[in-house]
């Protein structure tokens, strides 16, 4: 019986009936399971047997068990899902950064704005020892506030850290993982026949690698897919998955940088050719948010800090013997910063050979950025300064000033090929502390002090007198001033304490206007006029008596006024809080679209490789109908078959 046709055909209809049953049971026992293609028997008509009347046909065979499967869709998929990792790893670092950025008063915009209030109050009472009390107060409590911040940004710094050694062991794990499938995908393609389940695997895995990283796949011949990441660096080549490390940046070790080694080979990959993936967020964040962060505080302590030292320096306290110059500064700030590229020349005892130094020369120009410096073109021996921010290119000499800095080569100089990444604020907020103990160390009074002569005939008196920050008066000098028409006109001159002159000049007073006007400088002095002078009257300006100096308050007025002046790159300390506030917050709504965006495309992408991948429960319910009818039909033709097969062997017999 085993030999006759119709039983053959009963047997391989059964046979294709039953494995469409396996392969609908297995759909649905995956219908849950991510990533899980649909799965369907393919089957083809066995080639007919002639006979003298003609062609009868032999049933049907089970070719193959394929995968529904769209490649394009998969890897569309994978690269929204890439975007959309991306952008919620930086997001989610942003929302960090933005509770250092406070607002209200436990910002550092009000801190500030305290201080100069402070020095207000200082100036009603320059004698007042609780006013005194209450300006070191406020500078200790900006202190705290700057160092809170600096510390806050080390501590996302150190966050970031954790979670890009994470990231990194996840595609490390992956990559060996598709290496893997990789090895067994190809033993098995000699069967003939594809290993549906393990292609699902491996992209499962594909697909979890492109939430840390942006990959290209490409498959080969004998089935195994070789994996690409940062512009066709290889991860995943066949059965080979390379490794990637997490180390410090070659232009900040306090960073961390990403590379495949390979023994001592190192392939350092940038964020902008890696293009997606947790991890490229993670470094995008890094690299540019939290440094640009850094800066906007680094450049408010800094201007603020430099501002208020220079003008209490200028200043006399009330330290016995009472009027001593220079009095000390008020505030340590964090130091500007040169750092070497690991990749310098270095000498024999492995340290840098060429060496640049930075110091600080007008904190009111400072730039909320970091630089770099690097030969124009290699072997030139010409540097070129470049602001990171705005990519502002400068060329530069030792000694140059760009930027409220001064830029000094060491000895030696620069190697060429060297590079260099200058921070003259990056660090400023982490090392400001205050520095005044006592009440009388507060500079309160301007070391000189204008006196209108008793005879004058005009109504001008002086409505405000203070030094220039950072100008030290020559000690026991005496301006004159002597006005010569009734227009504003007036002549200056400067003598020593012996009566030697020492520069004498001329201009015009107009009202609203200072004295001396803007570009000139008799003594280091500012003074405004109330009132119209007349000819013929006389100011003189002469160092401050010892016993005039408690009631002073030139120098607390001009400290009080550093709070509406443009001593940060041009804008006041209010004025540049609430930009760095702007910043942050155009960040993080920026941030927020691009990843509600990304998300739904994700979505949209995985939906539509759903659609065509994933099982439908209702379709493979009636596909298990139709199978089982399908068996139960061809159990009846082996019935009948057998029937038929038992009846004749019965005649036979008779």
């Amino acid at each position: 019986m085993s030999a006759s046709p119709l039983m053959s055909l009963g047997m391989r209809a059964m046979a294709a009936s039953y494995a469409g049953l396996q392969v609908t049971g297995h759909n649905i026992a995956n219908a849950s399971v991510s990533g899980y293609s649909r799965q369907q028997v393919s089957l083809t008509t066995s080639e007919g047997q002639f006979t003298g009347a003609g062609f009868f046909g032999r049933g049907v065979d089970v070719q193959s068990v394929t995968r529904a499967h769209d490649a394009f869709l998969t890897r569309e998929a994978a690269a929204a899902r890439s975007t959309s990792a991306m952008d919620a790893a930086r997001l989610s670092q942003l929302r960090k950064l933005e509770e250092v950025f406070k607002l209200g008063e436990g910002g550092l915009g009000a801190a500030t704005n305290e201080l100069m209030n402070a020095f207000g109050d200082l100036a009603n009472r320059p004698d007042d020892l609780s006013s005194r009390q209450v300006v070191l107060a406020r500078s200790r409590d900006l202190a705290d506030r700057f160092v809170e911040a600096g510390e806050a940004l080390d501590n996302a710094q150190a966050g970031v850290g954790a979670e890009l050694r994470v990231s990194v062991s996840q595609i490390n794990s992956l990559a060996k993982g598709i290496a893997d499938i990789n090895r067994r995908i190809t033993d098995l393609r000699g069967l003939g026949q594809p290993p549906n389940d393990l292609l699902d695997e491996r992209d499962r895995l594909l697909s979890r690698l492109s939430e840390q990283v942006q990959v290209t796949r490409m498959e080969t011949s004998d089935g195994s897919m070789s994996v690409f990441i940062g512009g066709g660096q290889r991860l995943v080549l066949g059965t080979q998955a390379a490794e990637l490390k997490l180390l410090q940046d070659r232009s900040d070790p306090s960073r961390f940088g990403v590379a495949l080694v390979e023994g001592s080979t190192r392939r350092d990959l940038d964020e902008t050719a890696l293009s997606g993936g947790a991890l490229t967020g993670l470094l995008r964040f890094q690299n540019e948010d939290l440094v640009e962060a850094r800066a906007l505080i680094g450049q408010l302590a800094a201007s603020v800090g430099g501002a208020i030292n220079a003008q209490q320096r200028v200043g006399l306290n009330l330290q016995p013997p009472a009027g001593g110059v220079p009095s000390s500064p008020m505030f340590a700030i964090g130091e500007a910063r040169v750092l070497s590229n690991m990749a310098n020349a270095r000498d024999a005892g492995g340290g840098y050979i060429g060496s640049v130094s930075l110091s600080i020369t007008d904190s009111s120009q400072l730039q909320a950025s970091e630089y770099t410096l690097e030969e124009t073109t290699p072997g030139s021996g010409s540097w070129m300064l470049t602001r990171l921010t705005d990519g502002l290119q400068t060329a530069v000499v030792d000694g140059d000033t760009v930027d409220g800095m001064q830029i000094t080569f060491g000895s030696p100089a620069p190697q060429p090929g060297d590079r260099f990444r200058l921070q003259p604020v990056s660090r400023a907020a982490n090392g400001f502390a205050a520095l005044l103990d006592h009440p009388l160390d507060i500079a309160a009074a301007a070391p000189l002090v204008a006196t209108p002569s008793p005879a004058n005939t005009g109504t001008a008196a002086v409505a405000s007198f203070s030094m220039v920050g950072g100008a030290t008066p020559i000690a026991g000098a005496t301006a004159t001033i002597n006005f010569t028409s009734d227009s504003g006109d007036y002549s200056w001159e400067l003598r020593d304490g012996g009566g030697g002159l020492l520069g004498t000049g001329s201009a015009t007073w107009t009202p609203g206007g200072s004295i001396p006007g803007p570009g000139t400088d008799i003594n280091g002095f500012s003074m405004r006029l109330s009132g119209v002078p007349r000819s013929g009257d006389v100011i003189t300006v002469l160092p401050t008596p010892p016993g005039a100096v408690a009631a002073n308050n030139g120098n607390a007025t001009a400290l009080q006024a550093l709070r509406d002046m443009g001593i940060t790159g041009g804008r006041t300390p209010i004025e540049s809080w609430s930009n760095a506030l702007a910043d942050i917050g155009v960040r993080v709504q920026s941030a927020t679209s691009s990843a509600n965006i990304s998300q739904a495309v994700a979505g949209q992408a995985e939906t539509l490789r759903a659609d065509m991948s994933g099982v439908n429960l209702d379709e493979e319910a009636a596909r298990l109908i139709q199978y089982q009818q399908s068996y139960q039909a061809a159990a009846k033709v082996l019935q009948v078959a057998q029937t038929l097969f038992q009846q004749l062997i019965d005649v036979a017999g008779n």
